[in-house]
């Protein structure tokens, strides 16, 4: 379906593509994601999004377009076994690297949990925010800064990292900042959600030790 959807879009073989969304690059992040997954190997996130481009005084255009078929071929369609690595929830718990969690801390904490039935976090998790890994204006922060916000988290990439969120989604905003910062993550898919659904599996509560 995903590349039936890429080839109406007019993706071909071999094209570079842009991503962009208008809030606090969820969107757009997941799409990169999801997009090099299945094998697209040169896709870009429009930093800024949107309002980026309209702020630079770049135009816009009212409707719809349809551009001509294209023929991409991916090369991955179960996602999760795809170009990028994942982690299963089984594979979390005996994760010998760094879990991070990409919700906000209050959620993280397990003050409030707006989504799903149980509040908390994985144990031994650390809390990375993904809008912290923007500035004011919605951009990514640079490489130097990311870097050191990784580290005072205790990301460092000297051993694997896992990502989380609640679904799946915001958990790609802090993998494209791990790769701007030059360290490599990892995604669970199923992340909080699927955690939490399953009563055997621990959860903590209150800030990383």
């Amino acid at each position: 379906m995903l590349q039936a959807a890429l080839r109406r879009w007019g993706v071909n073989r071999g094209d570079s593509v842009v991503v962009y969304d208008d809030w606090n690059r969820a969107g757009s992040s997941r799409a990169w994601w999801v997009l090099r997954a299945a094998g697209i190997a040169d896709v870009r996130i429009l930093d800024g999004g949107l309002s980026a481009w309209i702020a630079a005084g770049h135009s816009l255009m009212a409707g719809s377009e349809t551009p001509p078929a294209g023929d991409v071929e991916l090369s991955a369609t179960d996602l999760y076994s795809g170009q990028l690595p994942t982690l299963t929830a089984e594979q979390v718990s005996n994760f010998a690297g760094v879990r991070v969690d990409a919700r906000a801390p209050e959620r993280y904490r397990g003050e409030v949990e707006p989504i799903d039935p149980v509040a908390g976090h994985v144990p031994g998790a650390v809390n990375v925010p993904s809008t912290a890994t923007l500035d004011e204006h919605g951009f990514f922060r640079n490489p130097s800064e990311l870097r050191e916000f990784f580290a005072a988290a205790g990301v460092h990439g000297s051993v694997p990292v896992g990502v989380y969120c609640g679904s799946g989604v915001t958990a790609a905003v802090d993998l494209v900042a791990l790769e701007l910062a030059g360290i490599a993550g990892m995604l669970f898919p199923g992340s909080w959600s699927q955690w939490s659904s399953d009563s055997a599996n621990p959860v903590a509560t209150g800030p990383d030790a």
